[in-house]
């Protein structure tokens, strides 16, 4: 086995061109618990040649109080406590590091004054559920005067280096389109990164349950790992909402997780509660980031966030390896599938995407996740994701398996006039014409639009792969 290093995330390139920008602000990252904000600190201040000056809120209540005080305002004062709580001295190569900043509300206000009066000391601040800290306490909001990055589990690249092997993640990385007529790439290459794949559909990406396969090659110990870890979550309840239906906010966690890329029926979820009731558990889900709505967009225009239907929604779950263990898939049932069967599991398809998406979009103003649905009486249609990308809309299909029907990427390219659609599934990457005929009102219509074929590998790739197409 090898060491775990987490030595690439791809949000630490972000991170560089954050220390460097001649207008830096303070920094929040934002993310779901264990997701490695404070490694990422870590591991930027390391590769930096940073001094890191850290506290962690949550332990250190004193000093969270200092903050709600007087010297709350006085970043020359509160330098000098973290100094102390430390047990560190600053000196010009320093980086400050709020941890758990969601401890203490009043430290995301003071955040203003320290770029206020003393705009060169780079300060760094992270935290889980910040959300509900915002909803539940009333203080001016340094608006204009701080920044955010978004950071969720290790993308499938990040996975590979984390478990050593980095010519696969070279591989995908240096991947740029395939070209019609063009032979596709090596079958042995194609075949690693399948495996590869298989093996991230049940570890994830969540950094201890990487670590932990790395240095042990264990995928018992990879499941005891994540066990621990949705319980941490699951203990977490009652800090999304003290006096709410626990037993209900349960429900809806394991419905996210068992029926990811369906659309939601509250009564699915609970036929003895309110639909209002369950609609704020899913809200709250959201906002600690431990599941995304994926809602129905008209796909009529650019953004795709002004034709919403905000009652037409499915969920995706935070981590492909923390949704197979509540879906009880564990390491014996793993060992006695085969590779396609494993990555041929239709949810376990959509998840990896729609994560993958939830990455590529972490820093867009508009990043929330969106598909289109057509309910009619006679037929449906419906694509897994739109996206868009270069200024255009884009239609992505996930299809579980080497082949599948494009009924939905038919329809789609007729009623909105796409020109390029992208179907993921496990097959090599292709790019061929499609030329079908299509079913609308009383008639029919003909359609004719390109069709992206990539294996699910390469999601991180998308914009890169369609930027020289669209």
């Amino acid at each position: 086995m090898v060491s775990f290093k987490p030595m690439h995330r791809h949000q630490q390139q972000r991170l560089q061109e954050w220390l460097h920008h001649p207008r830096r602000k303070p920094l929040v990252i934002r993310g779901a618990r264990q997701v490695g904000k404070s490694t990422l600190v870590e591991l930027f201040c390391e590769s930096a040649g940073r001094d890191l000056v850290a506290v962690d809120l949550e332990r250190h209540s004193d000093l969270a109080a200092a903050f709600a005080g007087p010297a709350g305002k006085d970043p020359a004062a509160l330098l000098h406590l973290i100094e102390m709580v430390a047990d560190k001295p600053l000196t010009e190569r320093s980086l400050i590091f709020l941890d758990e900043i969601q401890a203490a509300p009043q430290a995301l206000a003071a955040l203003r004054y320290f770029l206020e009066e003393r705009p060169g000391l780079p300060v760094v601040a992270a935290g889980s559920l910040m959300e509900f800290m915002l909803t539940d306490h009333s203080f001016s909001m340094p608006v204009g005067r701080i920044e955010y990055l978004h950071l969720g589990p290790m993308t499938f690249t990040e996975f590979l280096r984390g478990i050593g092997k980095q010519r696969l993640a070279e591989a995908i990385e240096a991947f740029e389109r395939p070209v019609a007529g063009v032979p596709e790439w090596h079958p042995v290459l194609h075949g690693r990164l399948l495996e590869a794949l298989r093996l991230y559909q049940f570890v994830g990406g969540m950094p201890e349950a990487v670590r932990v396969y790395a240095e042990t090659g264990s995928l018992r110990a990879v499941g005891a790992v994540q066990a621990g870890i949705v319980e941490t979550y699951r203990d977490d309840f009652p800090k999304y909402a003290a006096r709410r239906d626990l037993a209900r906010m349960l429900r809806v966690f394991n419905f996210a997780a068992r029926q990811v890329g369906r659309k939601v029926k509250y009564s699915n979820i609970s036929a003895d509660d309110r639909s209002a009731a369950i609609r704020r558990d899913i809200d709250l889900l959201a906002m600690a980031k431990v599941i995304a709505k994926v809602t129905h967009s008209h796909c009529s225009g650019l953004p795709l966030q002004a034709g919403l239907k905000e009652s037409v929604f499915k969920l995706i779950f935070l981590d492909l390896g923390l949704l197979n263990a509540i879906c009880g898939l564990d390491w014996r049932t793993l060992s006695a599938q085969t590779d396609v069967e494993f990555i041929n599991a239709g949810p376990a398809a959509e998840q990896f995407v729609g994560q993958h998406l939830q990455h590529l979009f972490a820093e867009r103003t508009n990043r929330e996740l969106t598909y289109w649905l057509r309910e009619g009486r006679s037929s449906n249609a419906e694509v897994d994701y739109v996206a868009e990308f270069a200024g255009q809309i884009l239609p992505i299909e996930v299809k579980a398996g080497r082949s599948g029907m494009l009924k939905s990427l038919h329809q789609f390219a007729a009623e909105k006039r796409a020109s390029l659609a992208v179907r993921f599934d496990a097959n090599p990457p292709g790019l061929q014409t499609v030329d079908a005929e299509v079913r609308r009102g009383d008639g029919s219509q003909r359609v004719r639009y390109r069709l992206l074929s990539l294996p699910l590998y390469l999601a991180e790739r998308l914009p890169q792969i369609v930027q020289g197409l669209l």
